[in-house]
């Protein structure tokens, strides 16, 4: 993971996209799924980030 990008505003809004080699469905198992709803909660509750919207995107069936 690039630790390059940082978030120098703290009054802006930044939008954050992540994408995965090989286009690897991640998200088959709901288990994956969970630990980032469980990691976006802890930041938005423990850390005071605002979250505004998220989506998880499976890719489409080759």
């Amino acid at each position: 993971m690039s630790r390059n990008y940082k978030f120098h505003n703290p009054e802006a809004a930044y939008f954050v996209s992540f994408a995965v080699v090989e286009r690897l469905d991640v998200f088959t198992r709901n288990e994956y799924r969970d630990i980032l709803v469980e990691n976006l909660q802890f930041y938005s509750k423990e850390k005071g980030m605002e979250i505004y919207a998220w989506v998880i995107m499976s890719n489409p069936p080759r």
